[in-house]
């Protein structure tokens, strides 16, 4: 089940990237669980990475590595999260990057690994190390080994997700070609959600970290499904350095704002799939005394079981929203400046329901796939967008049968 439909964009070629899939059977056989990118020399790499305490072998690793050595591969398998695994864990992920090490001839440290999957149990070395030959065999730059690398990631995911976007820096065109994937486990703090984008613009590391975190925090950080942060979420974002400088003040905004077009375009692409999603809803949060003010509103009402069952019912309980703002962590609040709005229905002023709401309006609104609930707290000049699901009996379904 998933909201909305979408189809996976045409990828156009990033000079120095290249992607290898195989079907490992680490989990399920005859199904695409083993991912390989393969790094040109001379790229700019950055990262951001779970802040779970209990993070995932993978991520400590890719971590470690990544402050070494420019990566010249990732792997990514599913299936196997590989966290929760102690020091096995660690030996187990690093063993992964020596196998490419031996079949490749890169330094090992050049090597980071990726899992997605079940927590606690054994990652399958010896089904991971028997896909690597075909994955690297079947290496290409094209849509279509961008498309099957979006499809080996997947775990509960029910479609790929993928996204495009371009600009132009100095007269000359720069692209980004970005995967995610991502459907439940979903509240990023940096979801079991992993993201890697690639772009073919020259840009020095430590710009390229910045200009990561500052996008993440505009797009996978304002996403949750049920609240639950991951132990394995990361988002990498590759430059080849093949193309375009990106530098100077004019060429830096233009690139931002085509990162920022594909981390929430994949980021909202992860809510529309999340695990029994019914509804698409956006959170937007206005006159708040600060962004964190309006991102803790908005994730308030967000993690509310009762306002996410009652939009998977439809229900204009317009009360649980209310209710929901009520409790953030909002200091001197003054519930007679806040308004509350269903897309064009207020809801909520002066206090309590609006003299113009009726329930017929409201349930119009509720009715729809893709909803927007605008709080506007009256207290100052920030704002903040949040994008959330509903919470279905499928929901329950999937993360009860998940281990089977």
């Amino acid at each position: 089940m998933a909201v909305g439909q979408t189809s996976f964009p045409d990828m156009p070629v990033i000079e120095g990237i290249r992607l290898g899939s195989a079907k490992a059977g680490i989990k399920k056989p005859d199904r695409r669980d083993l991912v390989v990118i393969e790094i040109a020399e001379g790229a700019s790499v950055a990262g951001t990475f779970t802040r779970n305490a209990f993070c995932a072998a993978p991520v400590l690793v890719a971590r470690e590595h990544l402050a070494e050595k420019t990566p010249r591969y990732m792997v990514i398998n599913t299936g196997n999260a590989n966290a929760g695994t102690g020091e096995q864990g660690l030996r187990d992920a690093r063993a992964c990057c020596m196998a490419i090490r031996e079949l490749t001839g890169v330094p090992y440290d050049a090597v980071l690994p990726f899992s997605t999957g079940v927590i606690g149990e054994p990652l399958p070395v010896n089904s991971i190390c028997f896909g690597l030959p075909d994955a690297l065999a079947n290496m290409g730059d094209d849509s279509v080994a961008w498309q099957q690398a979006a499809e080996g990631i997947l775990t509960t995911d029910t479609r790929t997700k993928g996204a495009v976007a371009t600009c132009e820096i100095g007269g000359q065109s720069v692209t980004l070609n970005g995967i995610a994937k991502g459907s439940g486990m979903i509240r990023p703090d940096m979801a079991t959600m992993l993201a890697f984008v690639a772009t073919d613009a020259a840009i020095e590391r430590s710009l390229l970290e910045s200009l990561l975190r500052e996008s993440v925090a505009r797009s996978f950080n304002c996403i949750t499904v049920d609240s639950d942060t991951s132990t394995n979420d990361a988002c990498m974002l590759i430059a080849t350095r093949r193309g375009a400088a990106v530098a100077g003040d004019d060429e830096i905004a233009a690139f931002r704002e085509a990162l920022d077009k594909v981390l929430i375009d994949l980021a909202q692409q992860i809510i529309r799939d999340g695990e029994g999603a019914t509804k698409f809803v956006t959170l937007e949060v206005s006159q708040a005394s600060s962004r964190q003010e309006a991102l803790d509103v908005a994730f308030t009402v967000a993690h509310s079981p009762l306002v996410k069952t009652a939009l998977y019912a439809s229900d204009a309980n317009w009360g649980r929203i209310l209710a929901a703002v009520g409790r953030a962590r909002v200091e001197d609040f003054d519930v007679a400046r806040v308004t509350i709005d269903l897309d064009d229905v207020r809801l909520v002023e002066q206090g309590g329901r609006a003299e113009s709401y009726t329930e017929e309006a409201g349930s119009a609104i509720m009715a729809r796939e893709d909803i927007v609930i605008r709080i506007a707290l009256g207290r100052g000049e920030s704002a903040a967008t949040v994008w959330t699901s509903d919470l279905s009996h499928d929901y329950v379904t999937i993360n009860a049968d998940y281990r089977s």
